[in-house]
């Protein structure tokens, strides 16, 4: 039997896909990640870290949309998620 992946690997990988797109994250995938990160109900640390660094490269972004910069931020607050 093999063991299902890490969530925090699923999410790395998943944002590799996410930025190789167009370079930046939209609010559609960066509710597919967080979806990743919750499916457990519990954000753990090394989803905190891994997502800490997406959302660091996204605010990086000059074409983020406010919108998804001000999700980015609830969801920092709400999970103690730090830069």
């Amino acid at each position: 039997m093999t063991a299902a992946p890490k969530s925090y690997i699923e999410i790395a990988w998943s944002a590799i896909k996410v930025f190789a797109n167009d370079g930046t994250v939209d609010e559609s995938e960066l509710n597919f990640l967080l979806g990743l990160a919750m499916r457990d109900k519990v954000v753990d640390d090394d989803e905190k870290r891994v997502l800490a660094g997406i959302f660091d490269r996204a605010e990086a972004s000059s074409s983020l949309p406010q919108r998804v910069r001000e999700r980015i931020q609830q969801v920092r607050a709400q999970h103690g998620i730090q830069s």
